[in-house]
């Protein structure tokens, strides 16, 4: 089954849009969505309402559960733009569409097993919030080997926002070395990171996700309108510039 997986969206609307428009001209048969739906851009609600709409199942990103319940080890910046988020979910007006979109978001998924590949928003071992960074595999080796330890074959991952595979040499394959695709061997173990759509920071300001089937996986990025969401977050005081500045930088 042709499948689209994307990740850390970060309430940035004109991202979603060209990916999700992407995803169906190149005629991906579901969505799976693995979490940060929401936290740090402009527009959660309408982000949240189409991943409650277009994705097949979704996991629990830290920023996710901030705006639930509470932002824990988050930044100033990144606190006041979870306790924003929740506001926007709070006013909203309609209660029934309020009680929808909160039960959605205490309902992500923290794990999901699918026929040998576990799906995470963070890692196996802390599955919310603990980060797998390219430079682990040289600086962490015990680390990444108790992470291989908890999958069997693949196992799909954002958070970091930065787009590659981990194999279990141990070694870390950005897009570029592997010509932008992966074809899924069978005598090793993966982890798979299809990068941000809506906040990139691999110093590639370009909307990233992937694409797999049963043979390989592809790693897919897009321009967007960085500007207009530089300017939507610039309009809200409680956001940081910097928060929109960035995008412009892929950091």
């Amino acid at each position: 089954m042709r499948t689209a997986v994307i990740s850390d969206i970060h309430a940035n609307l004109d991202a979603l849009n060209v990916v999700l428009a992407d995803i169906e001209a190149r005629g991906a048969e579901r969505i799976i969505c693995l979490g940060d739906i929401i936290g740090y851009g402009p527009n959660p609600l309408e982000c949240l309402d189409l991943v409650m709409d277009k994705c097949d199942f979704a996991m629990m990103g830290n920023h996710d559960f901030a705006v639930l319940y509470e932002p824990t080890s988050f930044n100033t910046t990144a606190e006041q733009a979870a306790f924003w988020t929740r506001k926007q979910f709070e006013q909203e007006p309609d209660p029934e569409l309020r009680k929808q979109r909160y039960e959605f978001l205490g309902n992500l998924l923290v794990r999901k097993w699918e026929e040998g590949s576990l799906y995470v928003h963070a890692s196996p071992r802390r599955p919310i919030n603990e980060y797998i960074f390219p430079d682990d595999v040289i600086s962490a080796p015990n680390k990444m080997s108790s992470i291989f330890d908890r999958i069997e074959e693949r196992c799909f991952v954002g958070h970091t926002h930065v787009t590659g595979i981990f194999t279990n040499e141990p070694d870390f394959y950005p897009p570029a070395d592997l010509g932008e695709s992966y074809k899924w061997g069978s005598d090793e173990k993966v982890v798979v990171n299809p990068g941000s759509v809506g906040q990139p920071r691999d110093r590639d300001p370009r909307a990233s996700y992937a694409l797999m089937d049963d043979e390989q996986i592809e790693f897919v990025r897009l321009e967007y309108d960085i500007p207009a969401v530089v300017e939507k977050v610039k309009a809200i005081d409680d956001l940081s510039d910097f928060l929109g500045q960035r995008l412009l930088e892929g950091r």
